[in-house]
């Protein structure tokens, strides 16, 4: 039992060390779509100050220029859906965490003889699966919302 018992908590450590590099690494990558975000506008913004003070240029260069700004919006674009997908990542761990968390106390309260269980054991039992319900559902809701995306940009 207790073999078994360390195991169960290794895997939960590893599991939650697990979120926790994944959080870490999304964290760092929404920092720097923030930054290039931000890096992007600067383009923007003199590649349209070129186009509109620029009434003497030549029509080639006037083309190269509007080539680019729609470059710059099309990669805008693509870091935006980039960053919706990475909220939805954190929104899954946060929802991967409170499922494990509630599934601990879900534990603690099955182990325990049923004759030894008070009425308010019971009911704290059924409320953590309502709970747990609850968390399963918005994880489904998240995965149907990816594949909808996926399927979008299909």
């Amino acid at each position: 039992y207790s073999t078994w018992k360390r195991t169960l908590t290794r895997r939960a450590r590893e599991a939650q060390m697990k979120r926790f590099c994944k959080a870490q690494a999304i964290q760092r990558r929404l920092e720097e779509i923030e930054v290039t975000f931000r890096e992007l506008e600067q383009q923007g913004i003199k590649l349209e100050k070129l186009l509109r003070d620029e009434d003497g240029s030549p029509a080639d260069q006037k083309t190269q220029w509007m080539n680019q700004l729609l470059y710059l919006v099309q990669k805008k674009n693509s870091l935006m859906s980039e960053e919706s997908d990475l909220m939805i990542a954190v929104q899954e761990l946060k929802l991967e965490e409170q499922q494990w968390q509630l599934d601990q106390k879900l534990r603690c309260y099955m182990n325990k003889e049923e004759s030894l269980k008070t009425p308010e054991d019971r009911a704290a039992e059924q409320e953590i699966l309502v709970q747990l319900l609850d968390v399963v559902n918005k994880r489904n809701v998240l995965i149907h919302i990816q594949e909808e995306k996926r399927l979008s940009e299909l």
